[in-house]
């Protein structure tokens, strides 16, 4: 989409006034119900609500949250604006005040408010004032528009998540909203019509989010540690009021249905009623979380790990800095154990994981459990990455890729050695790491010899 200019000048707040229902230049004014009701109903038990996101243009961003699980109607429009039935060339070339916006309805059983807000800064920049991509003008702001009051705990939880990643300003538009008009027919859709249109946005992007938030079509999500797990998985239904196991999915599976590191290891096995007490045998998926977290691990002061690490390790940890390549003993090291995060002893990765990846970098198909790291977005230096951090540490790791071993589940964590410290599997005992030994231990039975 070309970015035509408008009248009004960059930073300028868009005007309000009073709409009348009435058709649009591209069909009818959607304000409720025709765009979905934003409150339950459906069929089949769905959840439906609807919010109203602006993100630059929206052939992208339609494109992007359409292929969302749960997302049941997009209406690519006009919303927000101060004129009535406003046109395309309208909203590109005159004073109207409108956002192209998206109206996405979707099924909160399966797509919580949360996680699509967080999808949607996935692909839009909220610290960019009138601008995403190529595309510049007040029409291209970025906006979040709700309808009922109760979703704004969410909006603005999800700003301060965007707001901790950023050091400028978030200028992202949170209001009421304040009339819609559905585009022009020949903008609904258009990328699905148009396959090779121009889109300022990433669509894998989608799936990938998908995967990494443990989004299925079909199955419902119960959030969990900032994931969708599913209400069967034994961890989540102790945690959390409500959830309790079921038919369906198995116990332990991972989001995108391939078993996780631990639960390949175990075979399944059950953890006792202390996890990975003394006696226990192998965690399961399930186990290996529930026993990482029960030993709250937990980083020191922050003027206490400056005396503690490095020079080079501090830089890397706090302040997001990248190891030279192939520098670290760790990028070749495939000795058996695990390897800790520097700044809590928090468990993140075992070595049967680790493969040589030729990066420069250590690099793992997986961490221990996928509630020992956080994912985040990075922007830096003109690119789009996936940011991963420890959790117990909130340490800068480094970062997660998608060109890794297919049959590992095709990810790559390009991990800074220095963030890192190993524990020899014959140190696991004297170091407390022993309650994760037998997991390590049958992990590398199964592995074939890795050369060094």
């Amino acid at each position: 989409m070309d970015a035509e200019n408008t009248n009004r000048p960059a930073g300028s707040s868009p005007a309000r006034g009073a709409h009348l229902h009435g058709p649009s230049a591209g069909g009818p004014h959607l304000h409720g119900g025709q765009a979905g009701e934003g409150r339950r109903g459906g069929t089949d038990g769905e959840d439906l609500h609807t919010l109203y996101l602006a993100g630059g243009c929206f052939w992208g961003l339609e494109a992007f949250l359409k292929r969302l699980p749960g997302v049941r109607r997009t209406v690519a429009g006009y919303a927000n604006g101060s004129t009535e039935n406003p046109s395309y060339r309208d909203v590109c070339n005159w004073n109207t005040g409108h956002a192209e916006t998206v109206a996405v309805t979707y099924d909160r059983r399966i797509l919580p408010t949360d996680v699509l807000l967080d999808g949607f800064f996935e692909v839009v920049d909220p610290t960019s004032l009138n601008r995403q991509g190529n595309d510049a003008g007040t029409q291209y702001r970025s906006g979040i528009y709700w309808q009922d009051e109760a979703d704004l705990p969410a909006i603005e939880a999800a700003l301060r998540r965007q707001q901790a990643r950023y050091t400028e300003p978030i200028v992202t538009e949170i209001e009421p909203l304040d009339g819609f008009y559905a585009a022009e027919d020949y903008h609904q859709d258009y990328l699905g019509k148009n396959p090779h249109g121009y889109c300022h946005i990433d669509l894998g992007a989608a799936e990938a989010f998908a995967r990494r938030m443990g989004l299925a079509e079909g199955r419902p999500c119960i959030q969990f540690d900032g994931l969708c797990e599913s209400p069967d998985d034994p961890a989540v239904a102790g945690a959390i009021p409500g959830a309790k196991a079921g038919a369906g999915e198995a116990p332990g599976a991972s989001a995108d249905g391939a078993g996780s590191p631990a639960e390949a290891a175990a075979g399944g096995a059950a953890a006792d009623s202390t996890p990975g007490g003394p006696g226990a045998g192998p965690l399961d998926a399930a186990g290996v979380a529930d026993a990482i977290r029960a030993r709250g691990y937990a980083a020191p002061p922050d003027d206490e790990l400056r005396r503690a690490l490095s020079p080079e390790q501090y830089r890397v940890v706090r302040e997001n800095a990248t190891e030279r390549p192939f520098a670290h003993p760790y990028d070749h090291a495939f000795e058996p154990g695990i390897y800790v995060d520097v700044t809590s002893g928090e468990p993140l990765f075992a070595s049967a994981d680790k493969f040589d990846s030729g990066c420069g970098w250590p690099a793992f198909s997986r961490p221990l459990s996928k509630d020992v790291v956080t994912e985040h977005l990075d922007r830096s230096f003109g690119t789009l990455r996936t940011e991963v951090r420890s959790r117990a540490g909130d340490a800068h790791l480094g970062h997660v890729f998608t060109d890794g071993p297919a049959e590992a589940g095709g990810l790559r964590y390009c991990i800074n050695g220095a963030a890192l410290r190993f524990v020899p599997l014959e140190r696991m005992d004297a170091e407390g790491y022993g309650y994760l030994k037998p997991l390590v231990e049958q992990q590398e039975a199964g592995r074939a010899p890795t050369m060094a």
